[in-house]
């Protein structure tokens, strides 16, 4: 039985429960009564009374604005990159500001991941960077949106995340100091290890890692 499972069947119990309860203290319900019998059969096959509204009351529709903000994934060909610019320079600035607390002053000090690395990486766990090892320099932009800064994730605009990213990509030597990013030349900064990942069709199990 699964989690789901298990819970549903809770429910169900607490809703017949609930309902022989009624009916013990209601006399119009009584053990023999058609009706009530009827609405328990309902509840405990899973299914709603007859008399049940259509309708409970909360929630709303999901419009398509409301979805919009939710959509705002990023894919290794670009896809989904909002309009926006922004340089190394730039990038720089809100560097200090959002993000050396945790990567330190050159994207090597920590407490958080390595952000900079460009040698080669061979084992695990090896040390990964940005540079020797993400594939997709647009999985910056998804990540850095979603999730950055850590104590306020999805509060930089469009032309911080592409300056920052400008300025990660020149620290790890990927990109010039006077470079300048947005929707197209994101997309065509080609990352030194992408070939180095491939897709996993392998079968076989658990035992298959």
């Amino acid at each position: 039985m699964s989690r789901f499972d298990g819970a549903r069947l809770t429910c169900v119990t607490f809703v017949v429960v609930a309902v022989c309860a009624v009916a013990a203290c209601d006399p119009g319900v009584s053990a023999g009564n058609a009706e009530g019998d009827g609405q328990a059969d309902a509840v405990s096959s899973g299914q709603l009374p007859a008399n049940a509204p259509s309708l409970f009351g909360f929630g709303s529709p999901a419009s398509a604005a409301r979805v919009a903000l939710w959509d705002i994934d990023v894919r290794p060909d670009g896809e989904g990159l909002p309009s926006g610019t922004g340089t190394a320079a730039a990038g720089k600035q809100v560097y200090e500001m959002y993000c050396i607390a945790c990567h330190g002053p050159t994207g090597n000090e920590g407490p958080n991941d390595r952000l900079v690395g460009m040698e080669p990486w061979g084992d695990w766990p090896g040390t990964r960077g940005i540079g020797n090892y993400w594939p997709y320099a647009t999985t910056l932009f998804d990540y850095i949106r979603k999730a950055m800064p850590q104590n306020a994730p999805g509060s930089l605009t469009a032309d911080q995340t592409y300056a920052v990213i400008a300025y990660i990509l020149s620290l790890n030597g990927l990109l010039s100091a006077d470079a300048v990013l947005d929707a197209t030349t994101l997309p065509a900064v080609e990352m030194p290890m992408r070939d180095r990942f491939v897709p996993d069709d392998r079968v076989g199990g658990p035992s298959i890692r």
